[in-house]
């Protein structure tokens, strides 16, 4: 049996089990009904790993070990995230879907059981503790050929609802703290699984980027008053120079700093802290930005861009009033053939060297004809 909710945007969610126990969520425009069964013998899921801290920098490194023997580029006919057909039983039992979500197969964070809490980061004595949290993996369409560049307005508006769906649900869970729902896009970046498909991770701590933004927007409130992230996208906004497309209730820009050769910001200029926060005309305006720019990207150079396209958004239980949801999308593509590699001092130092000024991507990116 299916357990189904009403979304908004018309989407209905059906949740059903699989063989192994784990939870697939079918994510519905059209009132299909949902009842395909997954077929495949039951398998024993993976242990929990580990939390292991960098005393030196004060930060968590997850253990998962028992990813190593994951699936690594399948061919199209033996690939785990297309719909079930003839004798490939896949991930997605129905035979076909529009967007779904389930629990990863080879997760680094898990569930953790009863009672937890991570260990107090206090130096080179703290004890491993439990990877906790939660990893989701979302197909965009059941078409393996295809891209986030070549879904309908429609397609990404069901999958937005999802992401929305996904934060909303995942924020109730008392382990959670971080919720970042991401994409991959393209074997530069480390991509295993060619389908169109992206990944939900919910940590049990906050990632060391989000706790440095979080520290950083405390200090600027505390000496202004004000918002960081605001007076960034308004400076944008006044620049104008790194605009690269804009609608009533969406602007994307590369910001003045970039790191890497394409990076675009894309955030509603009315801010709220995460993707649950979105009204509904905010939501309905994101698939026509979020497909100009995709489509930008990729003609910049005529060719497939290899990206990581993620949602920054507040933590779950504190710096929501500091903290601006966005989504960011980065590039290694420096030129046709040349790939921008974090060599000694960006991958040693974390200290970014960039080779184009923001401007000249902005512009580039700007002159694709669409």
């Amino acid at each position: 049996m299916s357990e189904q909710k009403k979304l908004s945007a018309g989407v209905i969610r059906n949740n059903l089990a699989m063989a192994d126990g784990r939870t697939i969520r079918y994510y519905d425009s059209q009132g299909q009904s949902r009842t395909a069964q997954d077929q495949r013998p039951k398998e024993e899921q993976p242990g929990i790993g580990e939390l292991r801290l960098d005393p030196l920098l004060n930060e968590w490194v997850v253990m998962a070990a028992h990813r190593q023997g994951r699936i690594f580029l399948p061919p199209k006919e033996l690939c785990p995230l297309c719909p079930t057909k003839g004798e490939l039983l896949t991930e997605v039992p129905d035979t076909n879907y529009e967007v779904v979500v389930f629990d990863n197969r080879s997760p680094s964070l898990r569930k953790p059981e009863g009672d937890w809490a991570a260990p107090d980061m206090v130096g080179p004595e703290t004890d491993a503790g439990t990877a906790a949290g939660k990893c989701e993996v979302i197909c965009f369409t059941d078409n393996h050929g295809g891209s986030f560049k070549d879904l309908t307005p429609q397609r990404v508006r069901v999958l937005l609802e999802a992401w929305i769906d996904r934060v909303r649900e995942l924020s109730q869970e008392p382990y959670i703290h971080h919720i970042a729902p991401f994409e991959n896009r393209g074997e530069e970046v480390g991509v295993t699984l060619s389908h169109p498909h992206g990944q939900i991770y919910a940590y049990s701590y906050l990632p060391s980027r989000v706790q440095k933004m979080l520290a950083v927007a405390r200090k600027y409130m505390d000496e202004t008053g004000k918002v960081l992230f605001d007076d960034v996208l308004a400076r944008e906004l006044k620049d104008q120079v790194r605009i690269v497309a804009k609608n009533a209730h969406w602007v994307a820009f590369v910001p003045y700093a970039a790191r890497y050769p394409f990076e675009i910001h894309v955030a509603p200029l009315n801010p709220v802290a995460d993707l649950a926060e979105l009204t509904p005309e905010q939501a309905d305006a994101f698939p026509e930005i979020s497909l100009e720019v995709m489509r930008r990207l990729d003609g910049v150079f005529g060719i497939d861009m290899a990206y990581i396209a993620t949602w920054h958004q507040a933590p779950v239980r504190e710096g929501r009033d500091l903290l601006r949801l966005h989504w960011q999308i980065t590039s290694v593509r420096r030129a046709p053939g040349k790939l921008k590699y974090l060599a000694g001092s960006e991958s040693a130092m974390g200290a970014f060297i960039m080779d184009l000024k923001p401007e000249q991507s902005a512009g580039q990116l700007r002159d694709v004809e669409l």
